[in-house]
């Protein structure tokens, strides 16, 4: 990798092939492909541009503000000059994820570690700032003349995913601003807060009421704390009540404050999900680890059984209710729907590559070895692998069905059981 520190611009050198894996391990590279895959018209450049891409066909990628740009060899060898156009962020937007990155020091952490967690995306999101491109974000500009994303622009963004693996601050760059001048600002801000930090002002009670009617406005509500609060301990001398459980009791008032905080970031940012039903709620609380006790009562109420319960929140941390709905359901796919998955099955692999798959409902078993994918009802894949004798979920969603399976690791030569599966 080289810097250009003068027009703020980084150059990666050429990656190499990329045969047999995903192009994005991480759930912000993933974020980067769906805003690429969600936009594309054309199903076929992408699958050109994955082969181009595990090829190892993309040059030196070069990456300066607004602007992803590397020259792109066809299968013939003739190089096309790809750029792929993002919108930089305003100075004020800015401003705004500058100071609120500098007053959470797990921010800062997290992006010296080279990671993008979530929460810090879902912060800048509350202050106005989208750093993840979403759909129709990544523009496409290319010699071979194409006005929508062609093999050679798609190709590009498969590789910056997986620079975006190794470095968010890559994005960030992208966004307008490059690591140390971006770091430099935040070890200002800190220092500034810290200087700058004195006893509250006020005023007298009274003085204040004498002129009510002419101060200004009460100032906004403060910001959503970091982190859900401490319910009061329960550790007193008082011998509980009959029918209690001061330990579940504790738990049940830890989780309570958990999902209210949730709740409550929902409600200040306008976006409210359904409500959890008593078996939902119930894989919820057992993924807060209860311990044994409280796991068996939440196992027989749910009415899994332990061993289900277990499968149940190992779905539900991949992927919440969507996860569950997917490990519960098995449906009939047909029509459009069918058809959308086939022409995904179909692009998602080169010719040769793709492994045998039967289909039986939403579910699609590689022949062969205890892998599975799974469709979503919102149209994403789910990767399951089958240990003693059970489905199990291997990870998170993907939009393209390849990348979904590159995340389950199974010994290739497992054998399925026959079953009812019909080819696909």
């Amino acid at each position: 990798m080289t810097r250009h520190d003068g027009d703020m611009e980084r150059t990666f050198a050429a990656l190499p092939p990329a045969h047999g894996r995903g192009f994005a391990q991480t759930w912000w590279g993933r974020a980067w492909l769906t805003a690429l895959e969600g936009t594309a018209l054309d199903s076929t450049q992408l699958k050109t541009g994955r082969r181009l891409a595990r090829a190892g066909a993309v040059g030196a990628v070069s990456v300066r503000p607004g602007r992803l740009t590397a020259v792109v060899q066809d299968r013939d060898r003739t190089a096309h000059r790809a750029d792929v156009l993002l919108e930089e962020l305003s100075p004020e937007q800015w401003d705004r994820f500058l100071d609120m990155t500098a007053e959470r020091a797990g921010h800062v952490a997290a992006l010296l570690d080279r990671e993008m967690p979530p929460h810090l995306v879902e912060d800048a999101a509350d202050a106005g700032v989208e750093l993840l491109p979403g759909l129709g974000d990544l523009e496409p500009e290319c010699d071979c003349g194409a006005w929508d994303h062609c093999g050679h622009t798609a190709a590009l963004c498969y590789q910056v995913a997986r620079l975006l693996d190794q470095d968010p601050f890559v994005l960030l760059l992208m966004r307008g601003r490059d690591e140390s001048a971006l770091l430099e600002d935040l070890q200002a801000r800190g220092a500034a807060s810290t200087t700058g930090s004195s006893a509250p002002e006020g005023m007298d009670a009274a003085e204040a009421y004498a002129t009510g009617d002419i101060l200004p406005p009460l100032p906004d509500l403060p910001e959503l704390p970091g982190e859900p609060g401490l319910p009061p301990s329960l550790d007193t001398e008082a011998p509980p009540a009959p029918g209690i459980d001061p330990a579940a009791l504790a738990f049940l008032a830890a989780q309570t404050a958990v999902r209210a905080h949730g709740l409550l970031k929902q409600a200040l940012r306008g976006t409210f999900h359904a409500e959890l039903t008593p078996v939902q709620d119930a894989v919820r609380l057992a993924a807060g680890d209860p311990g044994p006790e409280m796991t068996d009562r939440l196992a027989d109420g749910s009415g899994r059984g332990r061993e289900g319960l277990a499968t149940a929140v190992r779905a539900w941390r991949h992927g919440g209710t969507d996860a569950l709905s997917v490990l519960d359901e098995e449906w009939r796919v047909e029509g459009d729907t069918l058809a959308r998955a086939c022409a995904a099955l179909e692009s998602a692999w080169d010719t040769g590559e793709r492994p045998e798959l039967r289909a039986r409902g939403n579910r699609w078993t590689v022949v062969g070895a205890p892998v599975q994918l799974r469709l979503g009802r919102d149209g994403r894949w789910w990767p399951y692998r089958k240990e003693r004798g059970r489905w199990l979920p291997a990870g998170g969603a993907a939009q393209d069905p390849a990348t979904a399976l590159a995340l389950v690791t199974a010994p290739a030569s497992a054998e399925l059981p026959a079953g009812e599966e019909s080819s696909l």
